[in-house]
């Protein structure tokens, strides 16, 4: 019984492991195609973006072709193709017709014509000197006009046509082997006025580099470090060049340094000033700002004020003791008996403030009779006085001009009755 069960479990084992394979090859074929799909959609979608790209740049392209200088250049060499092919089998015929050999000739009178205009081309491509341009330019109006010249004689002895007629075939035959070639040069000179605009661009923006580097000489010298030291192409000369100014100096915009931010600063916050109406509230409280931070009596510490001197007021008489003297009686030398010594000159500013000497003791009466109020005198006054105050009103200065005390009396004050208003709010 042990061996049918052993070989059962065996069978159920391999029929298990079979079913494993079995999914696992359908699993890998599953797979298998998933890749296929995704690969050929990928494909698609890569097809699709190659023939955009290619319907983009054939538009790019009839687009560049429609421009004014595209039309113009490939107008013009569409007229000279049809100069030359009217040109060119007039000029074969009569020569023909006086020869069969002389086939070759009109092959090198218009050869010789367009070869000489593509050098005119080439030499002011090339910036060769003027003489060599009108040179060239001499010998294509010497062989347009020869051939123009034949032409003419042909198109006169056309047989079959009127005198009239024949003179009419003749002058157009010889005008349009002329139009050609002046078609082609009027072509090569804007082409040329158009090179020349483009080099005084160019010349323009040398110039600023050299006029830049010459004034912002530091800041060159650390944009050709950052260049050499990037790697070939990674980093453009314009980034460079801002990158060094924000490290030389800290400003990010080309031009602008610290001071310049400042004096922008100030001029900005000066012009808002001037355009605020008179009557703004805002002025209005600026300036009491300004005179409250001025006040003497509110600052910590009182300052004293500057003297400003009266010319026009004189100081007042002090009065002294009735035939008293002020200063003590000492015998004076005469002239005669002090010793001849040289007068010794010092110099002395002329608006140094001198210290006035003592004139003596000020009498009971000159003083003031206004007894000295103690802090709890001051208090009660200044509770009496300033009962009907708001507390903005409530100040160190406008208890000092009210009580008539000093600044850090009025101070001392005006802190107490602050606290005593907060008391009685709280309670």
């Amino acid at each position: 019984m042990s061996t049918v069960a052993e070989y059962r479990e065996q069978r159920r084992m391999d029929a298990a492991a079979a079913e494993e394979r079995r999914a696992m090859r359908e699993r890998s074929g599953d797979e298998r195609a998933a890749r296929l799909r995704e690969q050929a959609r990928a494909d698609q979608e890569r097809d699709r973006e190659v023939r955009l790209h290619r319907r983009q740049e054939r538009a790019a392209r009839r687009a560049a072709s429609l421009t004014p200088g595209q039309v113009y250049r490939r107008g013009t060499l569409a007229l000279v193709v049809a100069s030359g092919l009217a040109s060119l089998p007039a000029q074969v015929l009569h020569f023909v017709g006086i020869s069969p050999m002389l086939l070759p000739l009109p092959l090198a009178l218009e050869g010789t014509a367009w070869v000489v205009a593509a050098g005119v081309a080439y030499a002011d491509s090339r910036h060769l000197a003027a003489r060599v341009r009108w040179l060239l330019r001499a010998l294509v109006v010497a062989s347009a006009g020869f051939a123009a010249s034949i032409n003419y004689t042909y198109g006169t002895h056309l047989p079959n046509l009127s005198g009239t007629d024949a003179t009419t075939a003749g002058w157009g035959l010889a005008a349009v082997t002329l139009f050609g070639p002046l078609l082609f040069e009027i072509r090569q000179w804007v082409c040329t006025l158009a090179a020349v605009a483009d080099d005084d661009d160019r010349r323009e923006r040398g110039r600023h580099t050299r006029t830049r580097r010459w004034h912002h000489r530091r800041v060159a010298r650390i944009a050709d470090r950052l260049l050499s030291a990037a790697p070939f192409g990674s980093l453009t000369t314009e980034q460079a060049w801002a990158r060094a100014w924000q490290i030389h100096t800290g400003a990010t915009a080309p031009g602008m340094t610290p001071d310049l931010y400042r004096k922008a600063t100030r001029s900005a916050a000066a012009l808002a000033q001037a355009q605020r109406p008179v009557d703004d509230p805002k002025n209005a409280e600026e300036s009491t700002e300004t005179k409250r931070n001025r006040s003497m009596a509110d600052l910590p510490v009182s300052i004293p004020a500057p003297i400003t001197p009266n010319v026009t007021e004189l100081p007042r008489p002090v009065a002294v003791g009735f035939l008293k003297s002020a200063l003590p009686a000492k015998p004076v030398k005469s002239i005669e008996s002090l010793p001849a010594r040289p007068i010794e000159l010092r110099p002395v500013p002329a608006e140094s403030p001198r210290p006035r000497s003592v004139t003596g003791r000020v009498p009971e009466a000159a003083k003031s009779s206004r007894p000295k109020r103690t802090f709890d005198e001051l208090l009660a006054e200044a509770r009496t006085a300033t009962a009907g105050w708001p507390d903005a009103k409530l100040t160190a200065e406008g208890i000092r001009r009210e009580l008539r005390t000093s600044p850090a009396n009025a101070r001392k004050l005006r802190d107490t009755l602050r606290a005593e208003r907060a008391t009685a709010v709280t309670a």
